[in-house]
């Protein structure tokens, strides 16, 4: 009845059931599957390290990017940072 009604609402699952393309998905999953989470405690502590340093610069525990507005505290201290590399 609704199909009568209006013909495109309705959805027609097996349209793509002989496109290998659209069927399937297994590429998609196994690129997404590595960016799943925190698989090692290193990759962990890596990351919260990496936090940590972002927050201790944003509210100005360091001498980077002190003299810049709070918005581009980050930016400047990076630049700052790569001058001195």
């Amino acid at each position: 009845m609704l199909d009568e009604l209006i013909p495109s609402a309705w959805h027609h699952v097996e349209r793509y059931a002989n496109n290998p393309v659209e069927a399937d998905h297994s590429q998609l999953k196994r690129r997404l599957r590595p960016m799943r989470g925190l698989r090692t405690d290193r990759t962990a502590q890596t990351i919260i390290a990496g936090h940590a340093f972002m927050q201790n610069v944003r509210h100005g525990h360091y001498e980077l990017g002190l003299g810049a507005p709070h918005g581009l505290r980050i930016a400047t201290a990076f630049t700052e940072l790569a001058a001195t590399i």
